[in-house]
C-alpha cells in the first residue's frame, strides 16, 4: 500500500463511472454469484442481506460508485472504510479472502460490460481494488491485534454460554452471555455489536450482528434480539435458546459508539429494537458520567412492543440530569399515558427542538430506515451540525440518509 495509484488508473476508473451507474447492480450481483460458488466464501457473509430485497448488493454498488467518484480524494471515504473494516473484523474476514473477491469482481466487470471492459480497464480496476484492499487489510490487522491484546480480548470465535434469558416485550428477548473459558470479557465501547456464528440444523453457517445492550463490564455481555418476521437466526434464538447453550462469538466491533470523553449533553434517540445500543450508552452515562445531561427518547408501536421500559425509568430516576421520554405510535386501551408512555405519535424534529438542547447536544440515533431518514434530516434542518449527529442502523448502509 506504500505505492500510490497511478494517474492513468485514476483517469480510467473515473471514466468508467457512467458504465458503473448504468450496470453497477448487474456487476455486483454477478460478482456475488461467482463468489458464492465457493461455500467457504459464501459462509463468510450474512445471507439475510442477499435476499430478494438485495440490500447488500445495493450497498456494495453504492460503495463502488463512491470509490470510483472519489478515487482522487480518498480522504472523503475514511468513515466508510472504517465501517467496512469493522464489519470485516466482526465476520472474521482475513487477507486470504481478498483474492477471491478480486477475481469475482474483475470477472463480473468483464462479463457484464463485454467488449467495453478492455484489458486496460480491467488492469486499472485491478490496481484500484488492491489499493483499497491493502488499506482495509492493514486497518483490519491493527483492529485484530488491538482486540487480542486488550484485557479480556480474543481473536477469532470464542465460546460463550447463555447465562440468562429475559423476555423484554412481545418481540424482544435479552440473552446474557458469559465465556465458557471463565476468563474476563473485553470491555466494549457502548454502541458496538457482537457477531455470532450460528450452527442451525439444516442450514449453512449463519452470521448475524447483535448490538450489546448493557454497559461495559469484565464478566458478561447482554444482547436484546427482536424476533424478525421470517428471521432465520432471530427465530431460532427465540425458539431454541436455553441457559447453558453455547454460541460462537467474535469480539466487539463497530464504529458507532459513545466516546470515552463526553463533553456535551447527550440525546439518545431510538425506534423499536434500535434501543439496544442506546440502553448500553444510557447505562454507561449513568455509571461513569454523572455530570452529563442525558435525554433518552424512544419510540415504539405500543405497550406490547415496548422493551426495557421499567429498566430505563429506573436508570433515569437514579440521578439528576437524566430524563426519559417514550412515544407510542398506536397505544392500546391498557396503555396508560404518564405511566407506560409519555406521548402519542412519532418523535419529530419540532418536539426535539423544544424539549432537548438542540444547539448544544450530541444526538445518537438508531432505528429503522424511515425513522432515521426523518430524524437525521429534521435535526440537520434544525441546525444541528453533521458532526453532532451520529447514527446506526442494522444492515448494510445502502442509502444516503442526510445531505
Amino acid at each position: 500500500m506504500s505505492q500510490a495509484l497511478s494517474e492513468r488508473t485514476i483517469t480510467l476508473v473515473k471514466a468508467t463511472l457512467p458504465a458503473l451507474e448504468a450496470h453497477g447492480m448487474d456487476i455486483v450481483r454477478e460478482m456475488y454469484s461467482r463468489m458464492f460458488q465457493n461455500p467457504e466464501i459464501r459462509d463468510l457473509f450474512n445471507q439475510s442481506h442477499h435476499d430478494a430485497n438485495g440490500s447488500q448488493p445495493r450497498a456494495l454498488t453504492g460503495a463502488i460508485l463512491a470509490y470510483a467518484a472519489n478515487i482522487d480524494n480518498l480522504g472523503a471515504l475514511a468513515a466508510a472504510v472504517e465501517r467496512i473494516a469493522q464489519k470485516h473484523v466482526g465476520l472474521q474476514i482475513l487477507p486470504e479472502h481478498y483474492p477471491h473477491v478480486a477475481n469475482a469482481l474483475l470477472g463480473a466487470i468483464a462479463h457484464v460490460l463485454g467488449e467495453a471492459a478492455t484489458e486496460e480497464i480491467l488492469n486499472a480496476w485491478g490496481e484500484a481494488y488492491w489499493f483499497l484492499a491493502n488499506i482495509l487489510i492493514t486497518r483490519e490487522a491493527a483492529i485484530y491485534d488491538d482486540l487480542a491484546a486488550a484485557n479480556g480480548g480474543w481473536k477469532g470465535w470464542r465460546a460463550f454460554e447463555i447465562a440468562e434469558i429475559k423476555p423484554e416485550s412481545s418481540l424482544i428477548t435479552s440473552f446474557v452471555l458469559k465465556p465458557v473459558d471463565g476468563g474476563p470479557v473485553l470491555r466494549h465501547q457502548p454502541g458496538q455489536y457482537l457477531t455470532f456464528w450460528f450452527d442451525i440444523p439444516g442450514q449453512p453457517p449463519v452470521k448475524r450482528n447483535y448490538s450489546i445492550s448493557c454497559a461495559p463490564n469484565d464478566a458478561t455481555y447482554r444482547i436484546s434480539v427482536k424476533r424478525e418476521p421470517h428471521g432465520l437466526a432471530s427465530g431460532w434464538l427465540h425458539d431454541n435458546a436455553r441457559p447453558g447453550m453455547v454460541l460462537k462469538v467474535s469480539p466487539p466491533a463497530g464504529e458507532f459508539f459513545l466516546p470515552e470523553q463526553v463533553e456535551r449533553p447527550v440525546v439518545l434517540l431510538s425506534g423499536g429494537v434500535g434501543l439496544t445500543p442506546m440502553v448500553s450508552m444510557l447505562e454507561t452515562l449513568v455509571e461513569r458520567n454523572p455530570e452529563v445531561q442525558v435525554h433518552y427518547v424512544h419510540g415504539t408501536h405500543g405497550g406490547q412492543t415496548h422493551a426495557m421500559g421499567e429498566h430505563v425509568q429506573r436508570l433515569a430516576a437514579s440521578r439528576p440530569g437524566v430524563s426519559s421520554s417514550t412515544f407510542y405510535e398506536a397505544p392500546a386501551g391498557n396503555d396508560a399515558q404518564g405511566v407506560h408512555y409519555d406521548h402519542e405519535g412519532l418523535i419529530d424534529g419540532a418536539w426535539l427542538s423544544a424539549q432537548t438542547p438542540i444547539q448544544d447536544a450530541d444526538y445518537y440515533l438508531c432505528g429503522p430506515r424511515p425513522f432515521l431518514r426523518a430524524l437525521v434530516t429534521q435535526l440537520s434542518e434544525a441546525g444541528v451540525p453533521n458532526d453532532r449527529i451520529h447514527y446506526e442502523f442494522f444492515g448494510p448502509t445502502d442509502e444516503l440518509l442526510a445531505a
